[in-house]
């Protein structure tokens, strides 16, 4: 099979001026992909590049990190290995797409001062529920926002995926937070939230995110 070769960085236990390098081979014919092992050898290879990657920002103290095809701002060490990484790693499935597209527009709009990040985080967490009424076979089709899917999380008849002050807090954020934002401001003034209240809403949408879908 034709084949072509990539050059990957080694290993980072030798340190960061260490630039040894290890070679995948990735067949241009992407059906014999199809086989197990290979599949398995080039995706373990691919992870472990991409860990080694984000090493080497942590020990050159470079503020970046490396998840789902994206390079973002890291700003808190502890922030990006407790709540980022693990969500990124609950969203690579296919399944979860809107949730990865819509968080990740988040996070770039926040690094360049964009408008209204957190309302991209808040459709990620509204795509998430949605999903896992959809999936767990509680959705009517008579559902018309939001508060309607946290009604069928809630539901005791549904097993009471959330409890009621889950339900509370859920709703409370999509009503008080999300939702300014998603109507015009007519003559009031335009809702804002600060540096420090952006940050809280994106970390907010991202725990109920790996919490909701790490019950399913």
């Amino acid at each position: 099979v034709d084949s072509r070769k990539i050059l990957t960085p080694g290993d980072p236990k030798k340190g960061p001026g260490a630039m040894g390098q290890f070679s995948v081979e990735i067949p241009r014919d992407t059906g014999s992909l199809l086989n197990g092992n290979q599949h398995k050898s080039l995706n373990d290879a691919f992870i472990a590049a991409c860990e080694e990657l984000n090493q080497r920002f942590k020990q050159a103290r470079v503020k970046l990190h490396y998840h789902n095809g994206f390079i973002q701002i890291a700003e808190d060490t502890l922030t990006n290995e407790k709540i980022e990484q693990p969500f990124w790693d609950l969203v690579k499935d296919k399944m979860w797409r809107n949730v990865d597209h819509d968080m990740k527009e988040a996070l770039d709009l926040r690094d360049s001062n964009g408008r209204d990040p957190a309302w991209f985080a808040a459709k990620a967490l509204e795509s998430t529920i949605m999903i896992v009424s959809d999936e767990k076979g509680w959705s009517t089709g008579q559902e018309r926002g939001a508060a309607n899917y946290l009604d069928n999380l809630r539901r005791k008849a549904n097993g009471e995926f959330i409890n009621s002050w889950e339900r509370e807090n859920l709703g409370d954020f999509f009503s008080k937070v999300r939702n300014p934002f998603g109507h015009g401001a007519g003559s009031n003034d335009m809702p804002e939230l600060s540096a420090s209240q952006t940050d809280w809403a994106i970390e907010f949408c991202m725990i109920w995110i790996k919490n909701l879908i790490s019950r399913m």
